[in-house]
């Protein structure tokens, strides 16, 4: 019966998109190129760097090294073996989906058991600097200083999550890695990244390519993602499901003593948080902290496109997606709560205390920094894209190629 339920449901959706697109064909163009200039002009020149020098990192066993000097803090804390703390780092820097794609790969590497790789995933995956700063807090409120907010909020919470994600299968058993080595610890550090380096007989030529052309293909599905779910978000509000949704989430937001004003940007936030964000610094009538609030929640979320994108991922491995799923719904509520708690501290003080000051730089000159790197990315980031893209057609004809050649003189 679920069976027939879930095949029903499926059926249904994908009738209702296809209609939909056929009633609401200039909406949804519309929708599909908002979307195609944030993948190519944003996501796939600001991601591909990390994914790229990810992938030579874990060949060369320079993760695996790092892994094993923050075992000491990373076990204690959040019950992940040392190399939780690379996939923390990078996917903060970077921005989800990082920390997923990581994730699997150290789960294929057979670095992570399968329940640490749950717990992993589950707090490695957050909003990049880029955009809580440049894009939510300048380009969205035009006000730099709350950047410092949501960013504290933002990880803050993130990392509450990873705790509490710790006592998450705690009766399972600890992982594949040995926990105590004799040797020497940096001895141990160095010699388990020689192993790993040993290990992938792989040329630099051909680790290399192999890196590009991964992180070129989890990036094309990133990118249909985005443009799926910006054309969905749109379809929904033009059909006039979202506004529904909106009116009965509004009686729970009077609960919590917030403006019914803020349902309507909450649940397209929790489809996509650019627009979800972007509609919210829009609300009038409402005040900043409430704002912030919203805010929070979404970028914690991560949004149905973000969670699409990572289920994706997360399906080549036996990882599985409701801890991730529960740990979202966690991160928003902590994020939210911690940006309450933060609100006089980190953004009314400082701004009082930036007042008395009469600084010989103008604010603009300060917010103009996050502000030229979004346009540094929208001017060079579709070069860059078609350039990574040219690349990897290069290196497939280049082993197409050599395959041919080879298969041709084991027949001669």
């Amino acid at each position: 019966m679920k069976s027939h339920v879930k095949s029903l449901v499926l059926a249904t959706s994908a009738f209702f998109i296809a209609a939909s697109l056929m009633v609401y064909p200039d909406q949804a163009l519309e929708a599909s190129i908002r979307g195609l200039n944030m993948w190519w002009e944003i996501v796939f020149p600001s991601l591909l760097p990390f994914f790229i020098t990810a992938e030579l990192l874990i060949g060369f066993g320079v993760v695996r090294f790092i892994g094993i000097l923050c075992e000491p803090f990373m076990r204690p804390i959040f019950k992940v073996p040392g190399v939780g703390s690379f996939v923390w780092a990078m996917g903060m820097a970077s921005g989800y989906p990082s920390g997923a794609k990581l994730t699997a790969r150290l789960r294929q590497e057979k670095q992570l058991s399968k329940v640490e790789a749950e717990r992993l995933v589950s707090f490695t995956n957050a909003s990049n600097p880029l955009f809580i700063f440049g894009a939510v807090s300048v380009g969205f409120f035009h006000d730099p200083t709350l950047g410092l907010l949501l960013a504290v909020s933002h990880y803050g919470s993130n990392a509450l999550v990873g705790f509490c994600m710790r006592f998450y299968g705690k009766n399972h058993e600890r992982g594949p890695l040995e926990r105590k080595p004799r040797e020497f610890f940096l001895k141990r550090a160095f010699l388990a990244l020689h192993e790993t380096r040993v290990e992938d007989s792989r040329p630099f030529g051909r680790l290399f390519g192999d890196a590009v052309l991964s992180s070129i293909q989890t990036l094309l599905m990133i990118g249909g993602f985005i443009i799926i779910f910006s054309v969905f978000n749109k379809l929904l509000f033009l059909v006039g499901i979202t506004p529904i949704i909106a009116g009965a989430l509004g009686v729970f937001f009077q609960l919590l003593t917030l403006p019914t004003d803020l349902s309507l940007p909450f649940i397209a936030g929790l489809f996509e948080i650019t627009l979800g964000s972007q509609m919210t610094s829009g609300v009038e009538n409402v005040t900043l902290l409430q704002q912030v609030i919203c805010v929070s929640f979404i970028l914690a979320f991560n949004g149905f496109s973000v969670q699409a994108q990572v289920a994706s991922i997360l399906a080549d491995t036996d990882i599985r997606f409701a801890p991730y799923f529960f740990a979202r719904i966690l991160h928003g509520f902590f994020a939210a709560l911690l940006s309450v708690a933060l609100f006089v501290p980190l953004y009314i003080e400082r701004q009082a205390f930036g007042s008395k000051e009469t600084p010989v730089i103008s604010p603009i000159e300060h917010q103009s920094i996050w502000t030229r790197i979004l346009e540094e990315f929208a001017e060079f980031g579709p070069l860059i894209t078609l350039a990574s893209l040219g690349l990897a057609i290069i290196i497939l004809i280049r082993r197409q190629w050599f395959s041919s050649i080879h298969n041709h003189e084991i027949h001669k």
